[in-house]
This record gives structure tokens, C-alpha cells and sequence, in this order.
């Protein structure tokens, strides 16, 4: 069975030698680009439905689809990431991520964002100044329980 690392290698290689955009792949086949690249990525499972259609898609075989709908298991590099864009991200959860606790908790109360039940989209706007980038995280807020 082809694990995850190589199933990723194996997408990557395949979307640049068709010269696709992870837009285009999601427009194509009718899911949110930001999933898809995640499921590619391996950080997700793919219902096997949309694991045989990406696999298809791309022209791989039935070893990327089975590869797709692999639960994954969710573990990254846990020392400071060092590329650049990633590292921002990581610093805006360190810099804001008490202020987002307080907020979130004093307007739902005591508990979290589901991570679970969850989409993020990601737009440009375009600006004279400099385009921006919109992050759009929309999570289902999940109390905590008393006993």
C-alpha cells in the first residue's frame, strides 16, 4: 500500500507536469481547493468518492486513491518553521492567539473552534498598495462540558 509521503509525491509531480493549479483541480472537481490541497497533502482523508475522482483527474492509479482515503495521521515538524509564509502564520498564533482566546471565549463562552467541523477559504484582494490575503477560518464553537 503507497503511503501518504509518496501518494503527496506522486500528486505534486502529476499537477505540475499537467501544469494545474490547486484552483483549477478544485473548480474542475468541484471541491474547496483549500480541502483538496490538504487531502494531497496528506492531512486529510478523502471520502472515496472524491478520493477515485482526484485520483482519476490526474490520470494515477487506484494505489493514490486507497492512498486518499487513508485515515492520516496528523503530526508536523513541531520546532519554528523556517519557510517564510508558514513561519507568519505560526507568529500571528503566537502573537494573537491569547487575544483570540479571550475574544472567542468571552463572546461563546468557555471552549474552542472545531478544527473538525471547519472551512477555511483563502482570496486575494487586489489593493494599489499591495494585494492582501484574506484567510477566512469558520469553525463550529464546542463548548466545554460539566459533570
Amino acid at each position: 500500500m503507497m503511503d501518504k509521503a509518496t501518494m503527496t509525491e506522486t500528486i505534486i509531480a502529476q499537477k505540475l507536469a499537467k501544469g494545474l493549479s490547486w484552483e483549477t483541480m478544485g473548480t474542475d472537481l468541484g471541491m474547496s481547493p483549500v480541502w483538496l490541497t490538504s487531502a494531497c497533502l496528506g492531512m486529510n482523508s478523502a471520502p472515496k468518492e472524491k478520493a477515485a475522482a482526484i485520483a482519476e483527474y490526474l490520470g494515477l492509479g487506484s494505489d493514490v486513491a486507497t492512498a486518499l482515503e487513508a485515515y492520516p495521521t496528523k503530526i508536523w515538524d513541531q520546532a519554528v518553521p523556517t519557510d517564510p509564509l508558514v513561519y507568519r502564520l505560526y507568529e500571528i498564533v503566537g502573537v494573537y492567539g491569547e487575544t483570540l482566546k479571550e475574544v472567542i471565549q468571552e463572546k461563546f463562552g468557555d471552549g474552542i473552534m472545531s478544527a473538525i467541523d471547519f472551512s477555511m477559504e483563502v482570496d486575494k484582494i487586489e489593493d494599489p498598495k499591495g494585494d492582501r490575503v484574506l484567510l477566512t477560518l469558520n469553525g463550529k464553537f464546542l463548548p466545554y462540558k460539566s459533570w
